[in-house]
């Protein structure tokens, strides 16, 4: 499921943690790139911008993303060279960049068999894309959202023969092997969620992200349930620390092809 548009102030009240998986995978780019853009695929509210700006200082920086509310924050950056706003999916770059960096953003696309070995053939000679996905389909986090949705709600949601949307390391290794060199790896994150005014830390942080699609297919009074009801079931799976905070394993897949 897709998210429409993004609660950008949501979404960003989480960059600190956010941020850290996307500087990972920057640190992971070779500097010696051949000619070409950068393009920052799903570019969100711009919180990568500064950083490939600094590494890739003199080169041209391309933001994309389909989010209006995402994009004009990141215009606010001032950091980018152009922003476009167009589905990731069908993006086409106009010259072969030297990277594309996709951060948190490949996840939402369901047909990666084609969108990836798209992307590898858009590449310069010697570039390199590198993607970062959550792989935290399986978790409760996640997993507690489909039960709970199909449950309370079966007129508008059915699981039955639910495929998470990332593979296996394995799978984006045989899809792209045959463009250049592939490199992966895994990464879980242990983060500590804060204590929020109400309700349940990870829940707060789901909502800006995870919750999205189910609660786009909800009335108000419907969200609201549905909300409480997962909100209550995390209790069972992330208990609360002493300050009101919990701890949030949270895993996440990083792959990078040099073509």
């Amino acid at each position: 499921m897709a998210i429409a548009d993004w609660d950008q102030p949501r979404y960003a009240a989480y960059r600190d943690v956010r941020l850290r998986p996307a500087l990972d995978l920057l640190a992971r780019v070779p500097a010696d790139l051949p000619p070409g853009d950068v393009v920052d695929l799903g570019c969100g509210d711009g919180a990568v911008a500064a950083a490939l700006a600094a590494q890739f200082a003199g080169r041209r920086i391309t933001g994309v993303d389909a989010a209006t509310t995402m994009l004009a924050q990141a215009r606010l950056a001032g950091v980018y060279d152009q922003l476009l706003q167009a589905d990731i999916a069908a993006w086409q770059a106009v010259a072969p960049p030297a990277l594309i960096f996709s951060n948190a953003a490949l996840h939402w696309l369901s047909d990666h068999d084609t969108v990836l070995p798209r992307l590898a053939r858009m590449l310069a000679p010697g570039g390199l894309l590198a993607v970062q996905m959550p792989a935290q389909f399986l978790a409760p986090s996640h997993a507690l959202l489909r039960q709970i949705a199909e449950g309370m709600f079966p007129d508008r949601f059915d699981f039955a023969g639910y495929a998470a949307p990332v593979h296996a390391l394995e799978a984006y290794h045989a899809m792209l092997s045959p463009f250049g060199a592939v490199a992966g790896w895994e990464t879980t994150y242990l983060q500590t969620q804060p204590a929020v005014a109400q309700g349940h830390p990870v829940c707060a942080f789901t909502q800006s992200t995870a919750m999205r699609p189910f609660l786009d297919k909800l009335r108000a009074s419907e969200a609201a349930r549905f909300t409480a009801a997962y909100d209550v079931a995390l209790h069972d799976h992330y208990p609360l620390l002493s300050d009101g905070g919990a701890l949030f394993p949270f895993r996440r897949l990083f792959f990078t092809l040099k073509v």
